[in-house]
């Protein structure tokens, strides 16, 4: 089976106005996210629209490692855009795009069983900048505290967390579910009831705008 998880993820989110969704999501669907995984060490990716928070629209790529960012193919696919994409370039910049690279800290090591699992049909996204006098503290309980407990939560698939080497906010956390609307149940507020990650880090966190956001798979409409 071919491995769709791999060290590091491409993250794109925008906010489009209305009148251009019809030709944005053609183009993305259609020509866009075709084109980029046909990259050597692109291994999957997906397209999610907001439940909840923001941005409207985000694309998730699973990198290989941070590596497929260099190649040869990607770089020349980026220097010579399509006609179509650039037409839908101003499109993006007017939402406000913003492309984040994320290389992950969480788990060290991938599981061999998730290694050939397409992308999570509902995404839970949070961004977040920690001040550096907490960050190990917020690193540790993070690691062996709220994430195992969350694991345990009905429909809550898989955690990773990742750290920025393109773009800000420094971490990002990615909830894989089975459906949009585990966070939603009494099990996952029953677990946030529990969490005591403010008392023990004995300070706080920012969140990035619309962060933690919550997402549908739009497209495709099941896993590759």
């Amino acid at each position: 089976m071919a491995e769709k998880k791999g060290t590091a993820i491409m993250v794109v989110y925008t906010d489009v106005a209305v009148e251009h969704d019809a030709d944005f999501n053609a183009w993305y669907n259609q020509e866009h996210l075709p084109e980029r995984l046909s990259n050597p060490g692109f291994l999957d990716g997906a397209r999610y629209e907001a439940l909840r928070g923001g941005p409207r629209y985000l694309a998730v790529y699973e990198l290989e490692s941070v590596e497929a960012l260099q190649s040869e193919e990607y770089l020349r696919q980026r220097a010579n855009p399509t006609d179509w994409s650039k037409r839908m370039s101003p499109v993006m910049a007017a939402g406000g795009m913003v492309r984040n690279v994320y290389t992950q800290i969480y788990p060290a090591e991938s599981d061999p069983h998730t290694l050939g699992r397409g992308m999570a049909p509902a995404l839970q996204i949070g961004r977040m900048d920690v001040p550096p006098e907490i960050e190990d503290k917020y690193n540790y309980y993070y690691d062996n505290v709220r994430t195992p407990g969350n694991l345990k939560i009905p429909g809550c698939i898989q955690v990773r967390r990742y750290q920025s080497v393109d773009g800000w906010p420094k971490y990002l956390t990615m909830y894989e579910f089975e459906h949009e609307k585990v966070p939603e149940t009494l099990a996952w507020e029953r677990q946030r009831g529990q969490d005591e990650m403010h008392e023990y880090i004995g300070g706080t966190y920012g969140h990035a705008s619309g962060s933690p956001g919550v997402y549908r798979r739009v497209f495709p409409s099941r896993a590759f």
